[in-house]
């Protein structure tokens, strides 16, 4: 079992606190952030949304949300929603780093831990994630990570006030190395 906190890199995935609630105001609400992320991602990000957040997070067992930490301060987030019903053996899979730490790998180690702690946490064989297209950093990520793309939905998303395209990535247990 992989027990938390995980060492990165220059980073370590752990668990919530009730002291990161000023990093995430302040890494959170950031435009840049904000626009690839889902409509569920609030901008502004206020001080409510992250108290929000942290609570529903510091009742997580086992948690499916972590925060990426460089120096023991919250830089990002890597999450899995668990798939139920016919779904159940699948998570998707997100994350996202503060504006200021992009360009620099920090999460393709991240994420790879990540995965590592799912693979072992959680009884999914399908991990997916879905990817703006105007964010090719992100699917670097995924697949520097493993990840396969599977295709493409076009002008599926408006974000920001354009309507872009989808991409869809997967990896599926046995493919891990």
């Amino acid at each position: 079992m992989i027990r938390l906190p995980l060492t990165a890199g220059p980073v370590t995935l752990r668990t919530w606190r009730e002291s990161d609630h000023e990093a995430l105001v302040a890494e959170a609400n950031s435009h840049a952030v904000w626009r690839n992320l889902t409509h569920m991602f609030p901008h502004p990000y206020t001080a409510d949304d992250a108290a929000e957040w942290i609570g529903r997070c510091l009742e997580e067992e086992p948690p499916r949300n972590l925060v990426v930490a460089r120096n023991d301060r919250l830089i990002g987030v890597c999450g899995i929603d668990l798939g139920e019903g016919v779904s159940r053996f699948t998570g998707n899979v997100g994350y996202w780093l503060g504006e200021d730490h992009w360009g620099r790998g920090i999460m393709t180690v991240a994420f790879a831990a990540f995965l590592d702690y799912v693979w072992e946490t959680f009884a999914v064989e399908r991990l997916q994630a879905e990817v703006f297209a105007w964010n090719p950093a992100s699917a670097g990520v995924l697949e520097k990570n493993g990840f396969t793309r599977e295709g493409t939905r076009r002008k599926a998303i408006y974000k920001d006030g354009e309507l872009i395209d989808e991409w869809f990535y997967s990896l599926l247990r046995h493919e891990v190395r």
